[in-house]
């Protein structure tokens, strides 16, 4: 399955180490800011599941494995694949949940398999110096991924294009939410929901699988 370009995926994987190594396995570690808005981003995500018994997912730059935390206290028989960019954020998973049986993490951009859902939770935010056609490219890459990888649907998170002017950082980059709505509505299915309503400098989109 090809994947977005090496080299970039260089830069974001040594970003993330580093956030690693100075906050440790925490959200601040992946570049969040606390627990608190972590959960409430995953509520957005698990929204596409709906289905009420066993299902899979790949959690594509899954950090030091927070999303699968999440799903163990709300879903009762899932299995679950955590891939990240950084070899240093999947040993910190792999050590972390080392007991879970319904869990494996890999090292790796793209699933060696597709599952039911696909999340991608933050993972494009980090642009550092890529243009946006650059990054755009990158976005689109991931999407395509996301949609080849999974059966009943996948949901992403972007920072939002309508963040107030002086929280914006050069280094992250704000998504649109209409033009990537629309993107999706498009390319990958007829039933997509976008969530902007809850309360963080960023949008949620679902995307649903045709029966």
């Amino acid at each position: 399955m090809p994947g977005p370009a090496t080299e970039l995926l260089a830069e974001v994987a040594a970003y993330y180490a580093g956030k690693l190594a100075e906050h440790g396995p925490t959200p601040r570690g992946v570049d969040w800011n606390g627990e608190e808005s972590q959960h409430l981003r995953f509520e957005q995500l698990c929204r596409i599941v709906t289905t009420g018994g066993h299902f899979s997912i790949n959690d594509i730059g899954c950090g030091y494995g927070a999303l699968l935390d999440h799903l163990a206290t709300r879903y009762p028989d899932f299995s679950y694949t955590g891939l990240d960019v950084s070899a240093e954020m999947v040993q910190a998973a792999t050590i972390r949940h080392h007991a879970s049986a319904k869990a494996r993490f890999v090292h790796a951009a793209t699933p060696d398999a597709s599952a039911d859902y696909g999340v991608a939770s933050g993972i494009l935010n980090v642009r550092l110096n890529r243009s946006d056609d650059e990054w755009r490219t990158y976005v689109e890459q991931v999407l395509d991924m996301l949609d080849r990888s999974s059966t009943l649907g996948f949901a992403f998170n972007c920072l939002t294009s309508y963040s107030d002017a002086d929280r914006k950082r050069d280094h992250l980059w704000y998504a649109d939410p209409c033009v990537l709505f629309d993107l999706c509505k498009r390319r990958y299915s007829r039933q997509v929901a976008l969530l902007h309503d809850y309360g963080l400098y960023e949008f949620t989109i679902l995307v649903r699988k045709q029966a």
